[in-house]
């Protein structure tokens, strides 16, 4: 079996799974159930990995027509596969990362009476299956289904507990905010159809490309619409709202996935669409992407820092990161080179091992103490050593802290944006590292000033800001069997460790970065993607450097840890504040909550990213 014949199975492993679970799981046992899941998520990961590695170059281009139907004279029908080391590693670390999380949930997670066994995990295959098939997919309608997919199963992992208000109201806002963001990616595929009568990624860009005159309104238009779903899913400002929301409520498994891989597809798909379908002459001038891409990460970045920072609630302040280095990746993509795309590409990869095992440490305090509020929790941490060492190591290492792996994603990235770049990410890294420190040394050291615990909770009655903002985090139902835990599972424990070996790997291991290097060249290659898929011919990209470590890099990178440590000290020396300081009312009170507040920026965002291109 070639590379190209082994892309099918990558999706097909976890969909067969899920079916196999969804059938049988009434009649077998927990333990067995969730062995199941692990084992079919570990061999779509396996295959990913083979064929990843089995690929002859970084610059291969393995390409599967499902069916036979393969193109004639650069005209096709045919659904498309195309298994790129970047889509190839993409899809790795989406199984990986379901794996790391199903192993985590195993023989532990809470389930009604009335659900059976291989419900959990064969909705977590089933989001891995739509993860992937959008990772390899060449087809831009294929890849509408697999991230609607995608969606629907994180509706329903997002309100998995639908036993709880809160579970269903955090679902019901994913729902519809992500929903728009579907509705108009389905339009922009229209007008494109109706542009260039193609549906496939290299034909849509090579007829694109047989009017070089540069874009009409329809193209604009499209190239509009199919963005802003694809930002929505990655949680850009102003299509964030959903994020926290979603994962205050989420099950801990689920928000590993959330932050860890699904809003990092959604950047995946831009950077995708733009550079098979729109780079090209007839496509979208590279100054217009380049203003829209970074005008949105600027303001990403530092509104997630400033609502980072603000947060008491662990999961809140964790999503609020998310979105924050979202900012980051942006930044990155908008440079529209390899290189950029590179330090995105290492970036994101250790990201997610990061943000997991955060998540992962977060859900430990969960499920034995039954609160996420970083003041409720001061000093109860104490006895769990490890869980406290996990947090520290991730919250220096989502600083930038040299050698992890998002220390070099975010050198380069520096150093491909140039100058004021390089500030901007290095006081993000530190406010979102100094926030995520600042409560693991209030939570799992006792520093600071004990609150007080009688205190009531300080909230203006007549403001709605409210409702979903302000939660604090307190008296959480746990997700472990039988209650509270009183002993952390081992799982519980090597799973956050692993991930946080992962994004050191990333940082230390040479043949990483030279493979990303070259992977990147071909993956911003829009000639080479459209005459590999549509005529078979590998083209070589002209070669660049790929990602390195660098003296400025290491540097700045000490710096954003220093400060993020002298922020976190400065922060838990004073008491812990119950309301959030006057300056940042304002932005807190934008995230109500309310979806009619959530429908009127969605569509503000949809209005600034038309003026940016234009």
């Amino acid at each position: 079996m070639n590379v190209a014949q082994t892309l099918p199975l990558i999706v097909a492993t976890p969909l067969s799974g899920a079916a196999v679970l969804v059938g049988a799981g009434r009649r077998l046992p927990r333990y067995a159930a969730e062995m199941l899941g692990c084992l079919f998520a570990a061999g779509a990961a396996t295959l990913a990995l083979c064929a990843s590695a089995a690929t002859p170059s970084s610059t291969a281009r393995p390409v599967e027509w499902l069916g036979g139907w393969r193109p004639h004279g650069g005209a096709s029908v045919g659904i498309v596969l195309v298994g790129d080391r970047i889509g190839l590693g993409l899809a790795a670390l989406v199984s990986l990362l379901a794996l790391a999380a199903l192993a985590y949930a195993w023989r532990y997670f809470a389930e009604p009476p009335r659900r059976h066994a291989g419900s959990f995990p064969a909705l977590v295959l089933l989001f891995q299956a739509g993860m992937c098939g959008f990772s390899l997919t060449g087809d831009l309608f294929n890849a509408f289904v697999f991230f609607e997919l995608m969606g629907v199963v994180a509706y329903a992992l997002t309100g998995y507990r639908v036993e709880e208000a809160r579970a269903v109201q955090g679902a019901l806002v994913f729902a519809l905010v992500n929903s728009l963001g579907a509705y108009t990616t389905l339009l922009g595929i229209g007008l494109l159809y109706a542009r260039t009568g193609e549906l496939g990624l290299a034909q849509i860009g090579s007829a694109l490309d047989a009017h070089p005159g540069g874009p009409d309104a329809l193209v604009i238009a499209s190239f509009v619409l199919v963005v802003t779903g694809l930002l929505v899913k990655a949680a850009a400002v102003p299509f964030h709202f959903w994020l926290a929301d979603a994962h205050a409520v989420a099950p801990t498994p689920v928000c590993m996935l959330l932050s860890g891989v699904m809003v990092e597809l959604g950047l995946y798909g831009t950077a995708r669409v733009y550079w098979t379908v729109f780079a090209g002459p007839g496509g979208i001038p590279a100054p217009a992407a380049h203003r829209a891409l970074l005008a949105l990460g600027v303001l990403t970045a530092v509104l997630g820092a400033v609502m980072c920072w603000q947060q008491r609630h662990l999961k809140r302040l964790l999503a609020y990161s998310t979105i924050a280095h979202t900012g980051m990746f942006l930044v990155g993509l908008a440079v529209l080179t390899p290189e950029g795309l590179g330090g995105v590409a290492l970036y994101v990869l250790a990201h997610a091992g990061v943000k997991a095992a955060l998540f992962a440490c977060v859900g430990i305090l969960l499920d034995r103490f039954g609160s996420v509020d970083e003041l409720q929790l001061h000093g109860k941490g104490h006895e769990l050593r490890w869980a406290g060492a996990l947090f520290g190591v991730g919250g220096l290492a989502l600083a930038g802290l040299p050698p992890f792996g998002t220390a070099l994603g975010k050198a380069v990235i520096e150093e491909a944006a140039g100058g004021w770049a390089t500030a901007l990410c290095v006081l993000v890294s530190a406010a979102t590292g100094g926030a995520v420190l600042r409560a693991g040394a209030r939570v799992f050291l006792g520093l600071g000033p004990v609150p007080e615990s009688a205190a009531p909770e300080s909230r203006p009655a007549d403001d709605d800001a409210a409702a979903a903002e302000e939660t604090t985090g307190k008296e959480e139902e746990p997700e472990t069997r039988g209650g509270r835990l009183s002993r952390i599972p081992d799982s519980m424990l090597v799973v956050p460790t692993a991930l946080l070996a992962g994004a050191l790997a990333v940082g230390l291991v040479p043949a990483l970065r030279t493979g990303i290097g070259r992977a990147s060249d071909a993956f911003t290659d829009h000639a080479g993607y459209v005459t590999a898929v549509l005529y078979g011919r590998a083209a070589e990209p002209t070669p660049t450097p790929p990602p390195h470590w660098s003296v400025a890099g290491v540097l700045w990178g000490l710096l954003a840890t220093a400060l993020a440590a002298a922020l976190a000290l400065l922060a838990v020396r004073r008491p812990g504040r119950r309301e959030p300081t006057r300056w940042a009312t304002p932005l807190r009170r934008l995230h109500s909550g309310h979806v009619g507040d959530y429908v009127a920026w969605f569509l503000a965002g949809i209005t600034l990213l038309a003026a940016l291109i234009v």
